[in-house]
């Protein structure tokens, strides 16, 4: 059995400027972004991405992460506390963003993106979904760094089984760790795949949403439920509610493709 290493949240800091992890694992996201979206736009040409459409994405998608996921978090997950505490709303480097209001949020900029430039949604989704999954696995590293998001109590004979000694001394899995495995390496790894050769428009977006549901899904049965606008539920929690509509319409649009 392993107990949670209680990193310090700050990376570094200089005087009162403070740099957390949680921000670092942001910016590991959006330099993989940027650094894929180059190799996928010069190593497939159906793709007429310049570097320039790969800066205004980062850009559209930045406000729609931190946007949108902050906005999850306080819609979908403690609706009560933000209502009593409004100024902690702004305090995003406390930690606190939903994916899937985050995932709204980039809907919404990537839909404005597209009409900007003139392009069809899906095909813009369709490029960028390939690029995603490394930021939401970084993201979950930070996670697991805040030593937030822990896990259910697991069987003491696990071998990983880990304390978390600011919830309790009990043994449980270290969740943060399979999420970012499964929403992060596992589904960069399918997407990857998958869009190495030319697909019908929607197909690789409904893969993406599909892909994440599932992985999403059952990860939350080893992570320990929030309280969302349904209440606590050990049985279908928050997260899996809202998993449940990607899923579906990620599977719309496969058959759709086909």
């Amino acid at each position: 059995m392993l107990i949670h290493p209680q990193f310090d949240p700050v990376a570094v800091s200089f005087g009162p400027l403070a740099v957390r992890w949680y921000g670092l694992m942001y910016l590991a996201g959006f330099v993989a972004f940027l650094w894929l979206g180059r190799l996928r736009a010069t190593s497939q040409p159906w793709h007429v991405m310049t570097a320039q459409d790969l800066d205004d994405l980062l850009f559209y998608g930045v406000l729609g992460v931190i946007v949108g996921g902050r906005l999850g978090q306080v819609l979908f997950y403690e609706p009560g506390y933000y209502l009593a505490h409004p100024l902690e709303i702004l305090a995003v480097w406390k930690g606190g963003m939903s994916f899937h209001g985050g995932f709204l949020g980039v809907l919404a900029a990537m839909l404005l993106f597209a009409r900007k430039r003139g392009s069809r949604f899906l095909a813009v989704t369709d490029f960028i979904a390939p690029l995603v999954p490394l930021g939401l696995g970084a993201g979950r590293i930070g996670n697991f760094i805040n030593g937030e998001l822990w896990g259910r109590i697991a069987s003491p004979e696990l071998p990983w089984a880990m304390i978390f000694p600011q919830v309790d001394m009990q043994a449980r899995h270290p969740s943060q760790l399979y999420q970012a495995g499964l929403e992060g390496l596992a589904l960069f790894a399918l997407l990857w795949w998958f869009s190495r050769r030319q697909r019908p428009v929607g197909q690789i977006s409904g893969l993406f949403l599909v892909g994440y549901g599932v992985f999403r899904f059952a990860a939350e049965y080893f992570r320990e439920p929030d309280a969302g606008i349904f209440g606590l539920s050990y049985m279908v929690s928050m997260g899996q509610w809202l998993s449940l509509p990607m899923i579906v319409v990620g599977i719309a649009l496969i058959v759709r493709g086909k």
